[in-house]
Formats: C-alpha cells, sequence, structure tokens
C-alpha cells in the first residue's frame, strides 16, 4: 500500500530539518575555533526534530515541547527498542536552553560537543532506519 503522501511530506520536512541540524553541528565544531554552545544546540534540535519525525509518521500527536523524555516516551511505546538511546539522548535536552543565554557556564567543552553530536546523529539515523526508505528519499 502506498504511504499517504501528506503524511510522507510531513515526515521528510522534520527530518530534512533534523538533518540540517546536524549538518549545523558538524560546521560549528569544525570551525577555528569551535562554536561549541551552537554545536550542543544542534545536537538538541536534531534529536527534537527526529522524534517529532518519528511521531508524525506513526500519526501520534506531540505538543510544542523540546523535552526529550517526553518525545521519548511517546518514541518508545511505538518502538521499545528505542529505549536505551532514548535514554543516552534525554540529557541533549538542556542544550535547548542551557548555553544560549550569558551567565555560567559559559560554553559546553569539547568532548561534551563531540559526545552530543554522536549521540544526535546516532538517534536520527536510528529513528529513520525505522521508517519506510521513502522517507530519507
Amino acid at each position: 500500500m502506498p504511504l499517504d503522501p501528506v503524511l510522507l511530506t510531513d515526515t521528510r520536512a522534520w527530518f530534512r530539518k533534523a538533518s540540517t541540524d546536524l549538518r549545523s553541528a558538524e560546521v560549528d565544531l569544525a570551525a577555528a575555533p569551535p562554536i561549541l554552545e551552537d554545536v550542543v544546540f544542534h545536537c538538541q534540535q536534531a534529536a527534537e526534530k527526529a522524534m517529532k519525525g518519528f511521531l508524525t509518521y506513526h500519526q501520534r500527536p506531540f505538543g510544542k515541547t523540546h523535552d526529550l523524555r517526553e518525545l521519548g516516551k511517546a518514541c518508545v511505546l511505538i518502538d521499545t527498542t528505542l529505549a536505551p538511546l532514548i535514554e543516552r539522548a534525554v540529557p541533549l535536552t538542556w542544550y535547548a536552553w542551557r548555553f544560549r543565554y550569558p551567565g555560567l557556564p559559559e560554553e559546553p567543552g569539547l568532548d561534551e560537543a563531540q559526545d552530543a553530536l554522536a549521540v544526535a546523529g546516532e538517534l536520527v539515523a536510528a529513528l529513520l532506519n525505522r521508517l519506510p526508505g521513502e522517507v530519507g528519499a
């Protein structure tokens, strides 16, 4: 049975945005010097948008939230094998705001930014791999 074209378009849009956030994080990490607070912010955004894309495909409602634990619980209800990866991604939630404003801490460390990018990239790929190939086309 062919996929609903509107559902396919909406799902693709979320994953395109997630991919753009991953690319932005990679560019910020490669900058000299790296823009670490932007790296982790884009990692959180990529994870959030990929989860929302996964939920969109499965026609599961979600509110306006940056909370990856909340979104992750909804994803795990669809596919329980995601639980360990979701748990690793939940701490990315803090990056939606943690380094976005003046004050302490000023920015994450390089290792923290690299780890965030690895987890976000793994999550985006895992969610996309659990959807039909047409979504990623």
